[in-house]
């Protein structure tokens, strides 16, 4: 009778966690259309004037104050990351009879997930607003110097050859063995071991959210592409075997953004 009961919860329970991906992603998509953005995140006419705006100047733009910058950040971090969370939940479900566990403590882990990625929106949101009023992004979180976007390649892609991207990479990879070694039972156990495994999710993975200064932090085909690769890292079967590729292309790629102004004379 237990497991009749739980059948219709877990259901509902699913289906909300991919509605809230989806809506997430649906208020990206808005609030880009809303900007005059493409999907590359390039402006159109009135895209164009925010873009060349100075945010110093007296006037109101939501882009270079703290509080709609967060929100903005806030939603792209559940619709970015929450994919990347399902194996982690299909593992703790793995365990709920075996280990005591139940749903409380399955939406604990969500919610303590998704607090470490909300802090680190904050802490994003910070740096974007010194950037851009350092002058070394644009309105739109798009980097004015080339040298700047390569540089920011190069560290992102030396990243993935490191030690602590090792570590970070594996507690993501086999969030089964996290959990053995760290297991508590009910909604605060699930709270605290989620909190440990956002942690380590942003150690992991904070270098694909900086990439979004490169092309700008509203281009929805760098979140799709992000989104992506970050999914694939945690797949079980060929996870660890995207990590330095993905790194050399990286280094490549900051490699030729830096190479552009002599490219072109400049």
């Amino acid at each position: 009778m237990r497991a009749i009961l739980l059948t219709p919860m877990r259901s509902l329970l699913w289906l909300g966690f991919f509605a809230a991906i989806l809506a997430s992603w649906w208020v990206m998509y808005v609030m880009a259309m809303d900007m005059d953005l493409d999907l590359i995140g390039r402006p159109g006419a009135s895209g164009q004037v925010m873009r060349e705006m100075d945010p110093r100047m007296d006037m109101y733009m939501p882009m270079a104050h703290f509080g709609p910058l967060f929100i903005m950040w806030a939603i792209m971090m559940a619709a970015m990351m929450l994919p990347t969370l399902v194996p982690t939940l299909r593992s703790y479900e793995d365990l709920m009879i075996s280990a005591n566990g139940n749903r409380a403590g399955w939406l604990g882990v969500l919610l303590g997930y998704f607090v470490v990625w909300v802090a680190f929106a904050a802490l994003i949101t910070a740096v974007q607003l010194a950037l851009l009023f350092g002058g070394v992004i644009d309105m739109l979180g798009i980097a004015k110097s080339p040298i700047f976007a390569g540089l920011l390649l190069l560290a992102v892609g030396a990243f993935q050859f490191t030690r602590a991207k090792e570590i970070c990479h594996g507690v993501c990879h086999s969030p089964m063995m996290y959990f053995l070694g760290h297991w508590r039972t009910g909604f605060a156990g699930g709270l605290r071991m989620g909190l440990g495994l956002g942690a380590f999710c942003v150690g992991c993975c904070w270098g694909f959210m900086a990439l979004g200064f490169v092309g700008g932090v509203m281009s929805l085909l760098w979140m799709g592409l992000a989104t992506f690769f970050m999914v694939l890292e945690k797949l079980p079967q060929i996870g660890h075997r995207v990590t330095k590729p993905m790194g050399v292309a990286l280094i490549f790629s900051g490699l030729a953004v830096m190479a552009l102004p002599l490219a072109n004379g400049g």
